[in-house]
């Protein structure tokens, strides 16, 4: 059961974070100049922590007496999943690549945080994905399951974030490339309806 609310997490985790998006090429950048990887995927993978574990805890608390509403969040969640997953079949059948220009001028420290920071938290989307999504479908687990699941969401985070960084210098040519997002998207969008029908079943239980 553990590892099961675990796995979930993390499938449900790489889902939403694995996208051709403004954050994700700026740490591809940061790892290709080889400038301030450390801190830019420290602070990525963190954020994505204290929101998601927000997300849930919270979510889980507001929803605790309310089972009405955490039955129709729970709805919502598992339509935007499966809605989400028609998204990433769609984008299977184009041709798109991650680029990350190299040129220009070095940043400082604190300017790639600062710029770390307005692509992760001035993005409404990272709201939606993190506390609203992810909290309303880890909240529907009992309170000894919602740790494995935030450990799940937040590992799928931290991995992405230092695989992206760190290994930017050899997984820059393979995300140019249009077939390996094809076939990452067909993939992301079968996990995305496989969760929404697994949310779907658990309601309706």
């Amino acid at each position: 059961m553990f590892l099961s609310v675990f796995v979930q997490g993390l499938a449900l985790g790489f889902g939403l974070i694995v996208a051709i998006g403004a954050q994700n090429a700026f740490v591809l950048r940061q790892g290709l100049r080889r400038e301030h990887v450390g801190s830019v995927v420290l602070f990525c993978a963190m954020a994505d922590v204290v929101l998601i574990s927000a997300g849930v805890m919270g979510m889980a608390q507001a929803l605790g007496d309310r089972p009405h509403v955490a039955r129709g969040l729970a709805l919502f969640g598992a339509g935007f999943l499966a809605w989400y997953g028609w998204q990433a079949l769609c984008r299977a059948r184009q041709s798109h690549g991650l680029h990350a220009a190299q040129s220009g001028a070095g940043l400082s420290r604190g300017a790639a945080l600062a710029q770390a920071a307005a692509f992760t938290l001035l993005n409404p989307h990272v709201y939606l994905d993190t506390v609203l999504l992810v909290g309303s479908i880890g909240a529907q687990h009992p309170a000894p399951l919602r740790a494995w699941f935030v450990f799940g969401a937040t590992t799928a985070s931290i991995c992405w974030f230092t695989m992206l960084g760190f290994g930017a210098r050899w997984l820059a040519p393979l995300f140019a490339r249009p077939n390996a997002w094809r076939v990452l998207d067909a993939l992301i969008g079968l996990t995305m309806w496989v969760l929404a029908g697994t949310l779907v079943r658990r309601i309706l239980a």
